[in-house]
């Protein structure tokens, strides 16, 4: 009999989770449920429900779809990814009759394969006749944030793992095709059953060398020699352990200045400015930084000076509403859109409408839509929903404790005395004069100033009280727009 109640199968996309799940469930007494706890679907993506508990009801209580997994039939678990219902990990990582199973892939490899499957739109494969492939490019920023929070999630485990005296069973990639360690998990799981075979349902997709699916492939491999080495594939955390948000740091093309962003700061303005300072266009600026060089450029700028902009936080909500949610295009959040819509009342429609001239969504739809994107944010910082809170909307407290770990910012810049912080550190490299700012830092400001009320101010205190109490924060004047 197992001494488990249930199990959960950490992993990522595209690292093999399909097929480790497949060939569970094909013991007598194991059932694998699918991504029970997907922010934007339960189970699979047409599933109405896992053991009878909907979308609706898993949202509202994750703990009931767990101890309705718990009690089924036989030994049930699910597959859980970095991006999956936060407050799951708190319930399951601390259970020590939660059997751990953490799967990990060459992050490089899952990477391609997740690019090349949304490139084609074939996530599976069960007829090889039917494969779809391309050549996709690679872009190292987007690399470096997705193994950033590969590396913030394993560490997670495996530190909530050491702290609590819990081990779990570590499974790679390439061990998936061993018969001999699928059985062994299922032994150490503590059900007595054995497979014979592997599940031949799914095929291997793009088999091809890596140099034939990547269209840069000379530059990935320049990009990557950036990495300082570690085992990619076999450890179930990753070193070195670096602060998330260096690989969007942006410095001045000859000036020893340093912009540290916020995902929905004035950024276009700043850097702008930026690149005005030394008489360059904003594609001069340094961007695409890892930790060692960064330290490098900072060691080769001796008098330099970091700084980032914070907001007032109705314009911080604001601007990841409009650039994340309504938006569509690169960047936007197709699936967290949806999900809003769904579960969260946010009635914003697909297509990127404009309010200022959209006859069905229009300026009084795009008020009521921001309001309950408030709504849905206090509950999203609370750690009351299943989407991931985003660095577009989390507090910028928090995302200044995330950048401290690796440096502090010499300069926490407001964006209502924008110019006058900017004129201080142009001094303070030596300069006597410096590009005017740009007139407008919010493109969205005069959408929010047609829809920002009394309302609208209470719902952002109601989500952000943490940063309207650190930066002393008051009502939005314009001086903060």
């Amino acid at each position: 009999m197992s001494k488990y109640d249930y199990f959960v199968v950490f992993a990522e996309m595209r690292t093999g989770s399909n097929f480790l799940e497949a060939n569970l469930n094909m013991n007598d007494g194991v059932a694998c449920l699918g991504e029970a706890f997907n922010p934007h679907f339960i189970g699979y993506p047409n599933s109405a429900d896992v053991l009878g508990v909907t979308q609706g009801e898993r949202e509202a209580d994750p703990q009931m779809l767990i101890d309705r997994i718990k009690a089924a039939p036989g030994l049930n678990g699910f597959r859980f990814f970095n991006d999956h219902d936060g407050r799951v990990l708190d319930i399951a990582l601390t259970d020590p009759r939660c059997a751990k199973i953490v799967l990990t892939r060459n992050p490089v490899d899952s990477f391609i394969s997740w690019k090349i499957a949304k490139a084609t739109g074939q996530w599976k494969l069960t007829n090889a006749t039917h494969a779809k492939t391309e050549t996709v490019p690679f872009d190292a920023a987007e690399f470096e944030a997705h193994l950033a929070a590969l590396q913030q999630f394993q560490t997670l485990i495996l530190n909530t793992l050491q702290r609590s005296g819990q081990t779990a069973f570590h499974v790679a990639y390439e061990d998936l095709q061993d018969v001999a360690v699928m059985n062994g998990l299922v032994r150490w799981l503590g059900v007595d059953s054995e497979i014979t075979a592997l599940n031949k349902k799914l095929k291997k997709q793009n088999p091809m060398p890596m140099a034939n699916k990547v269209a840069n492939f000379a530059q990935m491999e320049q990009a990557l020699a950036r990495l300082d080495r570690f085992n990619l594939s076999r450890t179930p955390n990753f070193e070195p352990r670096r602060g998330p948000m260096i690989p969007t740091y942006v410095a001045a093309a000859n000036s020893p200045l340093l912009y540290m962003p916020l995902k929905s700061g004035p950024n276009a303005a700043v850097q702008d400015w930026l690149a005005a300072l030394d008489e360059v266009t904003p594609a001069d600026l340094r961007t695409g930084f890892g930790q060692k060089t960064l330290r490098d450029w900072q060691r080769a700028h001796v008098e330099h000076r970091t700084f980032t902009v914070i907001r007032h936080p109705v314009v911080w909500a604001h601007t990841a509403f409009c650039d994340r949610i309504l938006a569509t295009g690169p960047g936007t959040f197709a699936e967290i859109r949806g999900t809003l819509r769904k579960i969260h009342g946010v009635a914003v429609p697909d297509g990127g409408p404009v309010p200022e001239t959209d006859v069905v969504y229009d300026m009084k739809a795009h008020r009521l839509a921001f309001l309950a994107f408030l709504r849905f944010l206090r509950n999203n910082l609370s750690a009351q929903t299943a989407v991931r809170t985003d660095a577009a909307w989390a507090s910028q407290s928090s995302l200044l404790q995330g950048m401290a770990d690796f440096g502090v910012a010499d300069v926490v810049a407001r964006e209502a005395g924008l110019r006058g912080h900017l004129a201080w550190l142009a001094g303070q490299i030596g300069r006597t004069t410096m590009p005017p700012l740009p007139a407008v830092t919010d493109p969205h400001g005069a959408r929010l100033a047609a829809i920002y009320d009394d309302a609208v101010e209470i719902a952002a205190q109601d989500a952000y009280g943490r940063d309207y109490d650190a930066f002393g924060f008051g009502p939005l004047s314009r001086t903060d727009a």
